[in-house]
């Protein structure tokens, strides 16, 4: 199945570049290019796409409002974020704001189609490394973000806190299996299972929760 691309960046160089990339491939294809965030949005309603390619930095409405208002609605598209990461602070607003997941614009070509299917399919981490970078500068932050009401925990088991506590630091699936020594499949199950309880669209959502509840707190 081809998985369709809505590209949102107010460079026509980097939307003609990634347009070629994605249109030479075979399981991806462009179904439209936007300029603005007001464009970007007018367009995913117009045509949904399946993954929206989106840049932060756009005059008018950001990638972050057209983020929020393009993820609102139930079966939404997915939002990739397109960030310069040493740059940006506006990461995290834009992953709360309903993205699944980001791309650094100086990623290798491969990796920003790879981490176009990965969002395409539900799996918001691109690259645990990359992944542990970002949650590294969220902690490392003088001034805490700001905190969205207390969601309760309530039918979370001990363990299930554990996995949650490891995804708040980045970690796969894998690496928490080998942290709580279960099997990958186990671990994979019990983070199937806090989404669903924590009402999360993806891991992504888990590392904010577990951010927000304390489970991965800032150094002191």
């Amino acid at each position: 199945m081809t998985i369709r691309v809505l590209l949102a960046d107010d460079q026509p160089l980097v939307r003609s570049g990634l347009r070629v990339l994605i249109d030479g491939t075979p399981d991806l294809e462009v179904i439209g290019e936007a300029a603005t965030g007001a464009e970007a949005v007018a367009l995913a309603n117009d045509a949904p796409p399946d993954v929206v390619v989106m840049d932060i930095r756009m005059p008018g409405m950001d990638g972050i409002e057209a983020t929020r208002l393009i993820t609102a609605g139930a079966g939404a598209p997915r939002v990739l974020i397109l960030t310069t990461f040493d740059e940006d602070d506006h990461v995290y607003g834009a992953l709360r704001a309903g993205a699944s997941g980001f791309a650094v614009k100086d990623m290798a070509l491969d990796d920003i189609l790879s981490a176009i299917r990965i969002v395409a399919a539900g799996d918001a981490l691109i690259a645990p490394g990359v992944t542990r970078r970002l949650i590294a500068d969220f902690l490392d932050r003088p001034v805490p973000v700001p905190k969205r009401a207390p969601r309760p925990l309530d039918g979370i088991t001990e363990r299930e806190r554990e996995v949650l506590t490891l995804v708040g630091l980045g970690r796969s699936n894998g690496e928490i299996a080998n942290s709580l020594f279960i099997t990958a499949a186990t671990a994979k199950s019990h983070v199937a299972r806090l989404l669903s309880k924590l009402n999360a669209r993806d891991r992504v959502q888990l590392v904010i929760i577990a951010y927000e509840l304390g489970l991965v707190a800032p150094p002191r």
